[in-house]
């Protein structure tokens, strides 16, 4: 048995698990994705790797609707992060840290999602200096027009996220029409190299976090931010630790009384958190953001 998935059980194209570290509303709403949309009955839709996922929890009780037990275990399990003990992290960040011990058990049930590389690429180049609504709609909008089809579920038609060969050489004002602004010229550009094979986006992930963040950073629209998202969210670096304004805010206000620079925040993050400063970096995000803290 999983060590987080205490009973799992497959019923009529769904799926029926108990699992430990997990809530719906802290993952999907902690800035880690725009894929992931809250239906009227607290329940979630998303579209990832290709494939349509519905998910509602009633207490510990999650339920994966549309799909089937080889994509729990193919797809989804990774997706999640369903190998990783997440209590053990929250044991080792809130040791001797009450700051860290409020963030946690705020957002108690995030996990940090694995999603592919082009595709977070592309919405965290959208997401600069920009709001999650926008972010969301544009990502959408751009999968309707350039992306595959997948399946109409719920009476709603769903579509991938268009791959670099499917994004190609649209023309900046298309794009543009597409919610992004002046971020068009930012994903045609982005688009051209990627395709070029001058940086494989796919391969990152081999790479030490320095030397990928600098790939990264050759990227139109990729700056320190966005890049250690990047690594974040879909490259499996958790040493990253991006700041935005929300997580500045909140560093400042129970570390930094006087103020503090990025690199202060970053150095302070990296001898404070060491390998687990992603996780650290989304409990305190979510933890500022939810409750205003700093503002």
């Amino acid at each position: 048995m999983n060590s987080v998935i205490d009973h799992i059980k497959e019923e009529d194209n769904k799926i029926i698990a108990k699992i430990r570290d997990f809530n719906l509303k802290h993952t999907f709403d902690c800035g880690q994705c725009f894929r992931w949309n809250e239906q009227e009955d607290g329940s979630y839709i998303g579209v990832a790797h290709g494939k349509v996922l519905h998910i509602y929890e009633d207490e510990d009780t999650i339920t994966f609707l549309n799909t089937n037990m080889t994509d729990f275990q193919n797809i989804w399990i990774d997706y999640f992060d369903f190998n990783r003990d997440y209590g053990a992290i929250k044991d080792k960040l809130t040791k001797d840290d009450n700051i860290m011990a409020q963030a946690v058990e705020h957002g108690c049930g995030i996990r940090i999602l694995n999603q592919d590389e082009w595709e977070t690429i592309i919405s965290f180049i959208i997401s600069a200096r920009n709001f999650i609504p926008r972010i969301k709609k544009s990502v959408e909008l751009i999968s309707e027009k350039y992306g595959r089809f997948i399946e109409e579920y719920n009476g709603k038609k769903y579509y991938a996220f268009p791959t670099p060969e499917e994004l190609y050489n649209k023309p900046e004002e298309e794009l543009k029409n597409l919610n992004v602004g002046y971020r068009a010229k930012y994903i045609q550009s982005t688009t051209f190299i990627v395709k070029e094979n001058q940086v494989d986006v796919y391969k990152l992930e081999n790479l030490d976090r320095e030397m990928a963040k600098k790939n990264l950073l050759r990227l139109m629209g990729v700056g320190p931010k966005v890049a250690d998202c990047i690594l974040l969210f879909s490259m499996r670096k958790y040493k990253a630790f991006p700041i935005d304004v929300w997580v500045k805010r909140v560093m400042e206000y129970f570390y930094f009384k006087d103020g503090a620079t990025n690199n202060q925040i970053q150095e302070f993050a990296k001898e404070k958190y060491e390998d687990l400063g992603g996780f650290a970096q989304q409990y305190m995000f979510y933890y500022a953001r939810e409750l205003n803290i700093g503002k």
